[in-house]
């Protein structure tokens, strides 16, 4: 059973209100806020057991390596990795998408080598390959989504030629909040032996994921967007991708031997974790995930669906609200303008004096603004802890934004 009453109660902040409204946070999409076990994890953390991980021997040290290393474990249960040393730590998608461009992409590609891309994807997913643009010549090749904002896989595969090198592409839009078909990407990518990486910040949030199911090379993950911290995140990398691997960042941990004449790095995955990393942070981002599986992400998936086919429903009441995107498999994610002068970050400044947090703005995604022809839309983002009547109020609070504009 699905109890969001006891659920919404793990969550601290949303008893609070905010300008004498209670709090509906619609905001996911950019950062979900954080049980009570996390939060009290990362309190422990620095006030009970912190030290500097791998680096000593005592008490202290060995405890706190030994639960940031756990880490490394739960991340492979929770995203179905075979092997634990196939997955990397580090602070986000962000770093972990880079770490593929610098240590996978630059030393491999040539001028007029490709990488496709989906129109969809986060600037994380662009501008590290706008990098090898700017310093390799590498091509970047553009698929459109359709006039619903769905992604066919085949449009994807189709534009593989002989010089595509790499399939970057989300699991799921950030601003429309398409699914988008990844296993179909990655079986026929395969079988043209085109490395896929996927991004996966949004995907592994709201379904179970199972990267070997997939069938993805790399897979890159978040925790602030997991109910996890900031500053913590990891990507799954297929062993026989680490092997071509150089590392992207130079310092301690990532070291066999220095001398002054000869380096030996370590073995992956230790290889591309270079300096002290986000102990805590790693830390209760286990701990986040350990929530979710015992929540069940099949569960959290079918709550947010519903949610999505409540928001849905209540939001094509509203003939004066325009919504980007309207394909039918997609997440609980609503991308909005009004009719009008009303610009986004009005709309969202109405709704927040009604205790209501959407995101307004170009959300990380300039080539699919331009694509929809718009420079700002209103985004609200349903996480696992929302509810119908949370649903009721957003559209309340729409309906007087509409009133202020019309």
């Amino acid at each position: 059973m699905y109890d969001i009453d006891k659920i919404r109660s793990d969550f601290p902040i949303l008893s609070r209100q905010v300008n004498g409204k209670p709090l509906v946070y619609l905001d996911n999409g950019a950062s979900a806020q954080k049980p009570k076990v996390v939060i009290d994890a990362v309190t422990r953390g620095y006030a009970e057991e912190y030290a500097n991980v791998h680096r000593g021997l005592h008490y202290l040290s060995n405890l706190a390596t030994e639960k940031y290393e756990a880490v490394r474990g739960t991340i492979a249960r929770f995203l179905g990795a075979e092997d634990e040393n196939e997955i990397v730590l580090n602070s986000g998608t962000t770093e972990g998408i880079n770490t593929v461009a610098y240590g996978w992409a630059m030393p491999r590609l040539q001028a007029g080598d490709e990488i496709i891309l989906s129109v969809m994807e986060h600037h994380a997913n662009i501008v590290p390959w706008h990098f090898l643009r700017e310093r390799q010549g590498v091509v970047l090749k553009w698929v459109d989504v359709d006039a619903t904002g769905a992604l066919d896989p085949q449009a994807v595969l189709d534009a593989i030629t002989p010089r595509t090198r790499l399939i970057a592409v989300t699991q799921l839009s950030n601003v429309l909040g398409t699914r988008v078909d990844v296993k179909a990407i990655c079986a026929g990518a395969r079988a043209q032996g085109v490395p896929v990486l996927v991004d996966g910040s949004q995907g592994a949030v709201h379904a179970p994921v199972n990267v070997q199911d997939i069938g993805c090379d790399f897979y890159a993950i978040t925790g602030h967007k997991l109910y996890g911290p900031s500053g913590s995140g990891a990507i799954y990398m297929r062993k026989e991708r680490m092997a071509e691997m150089h590392p992207f960042l130079g310092g301690g941990d990532m070291i066999r031997e220095v001398h002054k004449d000869v380096v030996t790095y370590a073995d992956p995955p230790m290889k591309f974790e270079a300096g002290t990393p986000g102990i805590v942070q790693t830390i209760g981002l286990g701990v986040a995930l350990e929530y979710l599986m015992d929540l069940g992400m099949q569960n959290v998936a079918a709550h947010e669906d519903r949610l999505r086919d409540y928001a849905r429903s209540r939001l094509d009441g509203l003939n004066w609200l325009q919504v980007q995107g309207t394909t039918q498999d997609k997440a609980a994610i609503f991308s909005f303008t009004i009719d009008g002068a009303a610009h986004a970050h009005d709309i969202s400044t109405i709704l927040d004096k009604k205790g209501v947090a959407v995101r307004a703005g170009h959300h990380c995604a300039g080539p699919l603004m331009d694509h929809l022809g718009v420079t700002a839309t209103c985004r609200a983002s349903f996480g696992l802890y929302n509810t119908e009547a949370e649903v009721d109020t957003l559209v309340d609070a729409l309906e007087l934004a509409h009133e202020l504009f019309a």
